[in-house]
């Protein structure tokens, strides 16, 4: 039977990972993701896990590197400038093709910032803060229901595309407490088999896992091989939910808390006959196009909704159709749109399109 709990995120994100079949965990405390660190520290313990306090960011991403080359499933988590501090490890692991999954509880920025919570970091893990062309899988979750069910469906598509599988969320979202259904539990003999691991060579030819290779010629093959693999996953892992596009003109693009916070916006402009509706991406890479390309006739202008100064309206203006005029509407800091905000903001734009 499905468990219905109380929860915060940073906490259903832990337990989901858990019973998702992950017993490793490490990180370095910051704020606003301390709460899943001190979750991990005495729950996994109970499921014979490994929890490990590391020294530094650093250290945490490569030990999370050895644990994904032996074939465990393995999480970390951070809070924006420490996630800053792992993108050299995230890039070797996207080059070695090792699944892990990655948490980050953002923070306002930019540098060290201050502890409000903030989407500032769309850019960082959307568009990959290591060197090299690679890319991560990156699902915005707006609930804590979705902190817990995108963490253990990260696992699965790690897996299946060995490749690192990131979680962006906020300091809101993470600290927020909301009912939820868990996820069940996977058990460890049913995970997926992994015969690249390195675990021993005692029955099986020797395994390699490089992060480069010895020759200009192999990387170029290996770059070229990692580009069919992202063309396949933007091919089949776009995620979204539509809310009230069916006659709608004006299109607010919102994801993460930002969403739950416009569509209290939404709901009220439509009551005074405003035909506007919303997209949420849910993958923010690949970034969902087909939700665009599919609800294009009514369509006069998208407003997009973020916790930064702009970071998510450049996919938008990538892929809109018919030239359809972007707008914009946040702040950088750790500002927080209200409701109100918001329905102001989608009036005026009504009147100056219609």
């Amino acid at each position: 039977m499905n468990e219905r709990v109380l929860m915060t995120g940073n906490e259903a994100c832990g337990e989901a990972a858990i019973r998702a079949g992950c017993r490793f965990f490490y990180a370095y405390p910051i704020t606003p993701q301390n709460e899943l660190l001190e979750y991990m520290a005495y729950r996994l313990p109970e499921v014979k896990g490994i929890f490990i306090q590391s020294e530094s960011e650093l250290a945490a991403i490569s030990v999370v590197y050895g644990t994904a080359a032996a074939g465990k499933r393995v999480i970390t988590a951070s809070s924006s400038c420490g996630v800053a501090l792992m993108q050299e490890g995230i890039s070797y692991l996207a080059a070695s093709r090792l699944p892990c999954v990655i948490v980050n509880i953002s923070r306002a920025g930019p540098g060290l910032g201050r502890i409000a919570p903030s989407q500032s970091d769309y850019r960082q893990m959307t568009k990959g803060g290591g060197n090299g062309d690679y890319h991560i899988i990156v699902f915005g979750p707006a609930s804590v229901q979705e902190m817990a069910d995108l963490t253990y469906l990260a696992f699965d598509v790690a897996d299946r595309y060995r490749n690192p599988v990131a979680i962006l969320a906020d300091g809101m979202l993470g600290q927020m407490m909301e009912p939820l259904v868990l996820p069940m539990w996977r058990k460890l003999k049913d995970l997926p088999p992994k015969p690249w691991a390195v675990t021993g060579a005692k029955d099986r030819e020797r395994n390699l896992i490089l992060a480069a290779p010895y020759t200009d010629e192999e990387l170029i093959d290996i770059n070229e091989e990692l580009a069919k693999k992202y063309y396949s996953i933007e091919a089949e892992e776009e995620r979204w939910e539509t809310i009230f596009m069916g006659d709608a003109e004006l299109v607010v693009v919102a994801f993460g808390i930002s969403s739950r916070i416009a569509l209290e916006a939404i709901e009220c402009a439509r009551n005074e006959g405003i035909k506007v509706g919303m997209i949420r991406p849910i993958s923010l890479w690949p970034f969902p196009k087909k939700p665009f390309k599919n609800q294009v006739d009514n369509v006069r202008a998208y407003l997009v909704i973020e916790m930064n100064n702009g970071q998510m309206i450049e996919d938008v203006l990538l892929i809109r159709p018919r030239n359809i005029p972007v707008y914009h509407f946040g702040k950088g800091g750790g500002w927080i749109p209200t409701p109100k905000y918001v329905y102001e903001k989608i009036v005026r734009l009504w009147r100056n399109i219609s």
